[in-house]
């Protein structure tokens, strides 16, 4: 899962940078991988998945995590321990360390695949409805993102719902995948995180057609490609 996730995706990865903490947060597990863009870089193309260093899959989701401490109404005190339990997790992540230093030198960007951040996205540029062209490839800061979840938090569960872009199918789930993301991003504070609205599906129409023969890896254009708002 971790090698199609990253072939879907391949194209937002910004080339500038040294690496990417790619992440796909789903129900009952979430996925997080460390594209390193440095190692070994001798200018020849190679599929992305070849970059992958390191991978973990985490025994948490959004329904799980929000089974366990709720979704509907969630206290500050709740949403800290959903965080501290995701927090105890990672610590299983090879190489943390390592990945620790990369993100402190500030050359890597996040990129997330999954209902979370798609929804933040779509917040953030104020859809009216939600709409896939416009939140795939979105850029946001990480002041940004602790403004959404900040934003999130004071919503209630039928304002969340009212909310285009929330609805009610992800009222009460959206906090909890919150968490999820709050306890990667304390861990590995990067200050960009690019937003993708594909993941697994398109991973696999990737790998066949290269193994077709009619599709090779493209560069992505540098500096991350098109910004939404």
């Amino acid at each position: 899962e971790a090698r199609l996730a990253v072939a879907g995706c391949a194209s937002l990865v910004d080339p500038s940078s040294a690496g990417v903490i790619l992440f796909d947060i789903g129900g009952g597990s979430s996925e997080l991988v460390w594209l390193d863009l440095a190692e070994g870089n001798d200018g020849r193309r190679r599929p992305m998945s070849s970059r992958i260093r390191e991978w973990v899959s985490l025994p948490v989701g959004v329904v799980s995590l929000s089974e366990r401490h709720g979704g509907r109404d969630v206290s500050p005190v709740q949403f800290e321990a959903m965080v501290a339990e995701v927090t105890a997790m990672l610590a299983a992540f090879p190489n943390g360390h390592v990945l620790d230093a990369a993100v402190a030198a500030g050359a890597v960007h996040m990129l997330g695949t999954s209902g979370t951040v798609t929804t933040l996205a779509g917040v953030h540029l104020d859809l009216p409805r939600y709409d896939r062209r416009m939140v795939d490839g979105t850029w946001l800061s990480g002041t940004q993102v602790a403004d959404l979840v900040a934003l999130f938090m004071t919503m209630d569960y039928e304002a969340r719902c009212a909310n285009p872009c929330i609805g009610r199918e992800r009222a009460d789930l959206v906090l909890a995948g919150c968490a999820i993301l709050e306890a990667i991003r304390r861990r590995w504070p990067c200050d960009r995180l690019r937003v993708a609205d594909r993941g697994l599906r398109e991973g696999v129409l990737v790998e066949m057609m290269a193994e077709d023969g009619v599709w090779r890896p493209r560069a992505p254009r540098r500096g991350g490609g098109e910004q939404h708002g």
